[in-house]
């Protein structure tokens, strides 16, 4: 929680809400209100950024921290906005649980795979959720480039122990899993929801130090857009530290 206004994070959610707000106009009707399916929210920022969209936005949490954080957010909204939030504790194993199939039209699922030990059939329960032409929204650690971060700081044991695996310690110290490009795609269709397009996030600022805080006005505006050239241009994009997948349910 201490690092959500730190430059990593903010890089990470404005890219993602640019990425998710392009396919979305590219997909839906204008002012089409949506049923969104937040698996894995954390504090819940892309969640109450789509509510007051005026989506009905339901979010789905297991941590029951992030969640009382979650809460605290939609709490100071305006009415309007609250009444088109639902919060449940859960995990994203439970969705066949809580939701009938096709029960939304753009199911999120960002930072979460790493932890699921059988993603396929995680991805499967997700892809049910969606209604026929609904969009899955993929957040994912780059499995190509766990290398590069380690090798960048100099750290050349930890870069050359990085080419042939494809699990990494993260910055909460926590031994997660890492995803590859091709494998998702093959996955993604054989759930039904192909692959239909893809961005990288934070090309050049995954290295910045836990704290390191981000610029302000035009200096801040330049990181976001170069930033998010670099993230839907070849080769930038596939060194990025994080992979932002759509898929399209059939």
């Amino acid at each position: 929680m201490a690092g959500l206004g730190g430059l990593r994070n903010v890089v990470r959610q404005e890219l993602v809400a640019r990425q998710l707000d392009e396919q979305i106009a590219g997909r839906f009707p204008v002012g089409q209100r949506l049923r969104v399916l937040d698996v894995g929210m954390g504090q819940g920022t892309q969640a109450l950024r789509l509510a007051r969209g005026g989506h009905a936005v339901t979010g789905l949490e297991s941590d029951a921290g992030m969640l009382a954080t979650a809460r605290e957010a939609l709490a100071i909204e305006p009415a309007g906005i609250r009444e088109r939030v639902r919060l449940i504790e859960g995990d994203g194993l439970e969705t066949g649980v809580h939701f009938l199939p096709g029960s939304f039209d753009v199911v999120l699922c960002h930072g979460v795979l790493m932890y699921v030990s059988e993603p396929d059939a995680f991805l499967a329960g997700l892809a049910r959720m969606l209604a026929p032409g609904g969009l899955l929204s993929l957040l994912v650690r780059n499995a190509d480039t766990l290398a590069l971060r380690p090798g960048l700081n100099g750290d050349w044991a930890g870069s050359l122990g990085a080419f042939d695996t494809d699990t990494y310690t993260n910055r909460l110290g926590l031994r997660v899993r890492a995803d590859r490009l091709d494998a998702l795609t093959s996955t993604m269709a054989g759930i039904a929801a192909p692959l239909h397009a893809w961005y990288g996030v934070r090309v050049f600022t995954d290295g910045a130090a836990d704290g390191a805080e981000p610029p302000t006005g035009d200096e801040l505006e330049q990181l976001l857009t170069a930033e998010d050239r670099a993230g839907r241009t070849e080769p930038y994009r596939r060194v990025a530290a994080l992979l932002h997948l759509f898929g399209v349910r059939g």
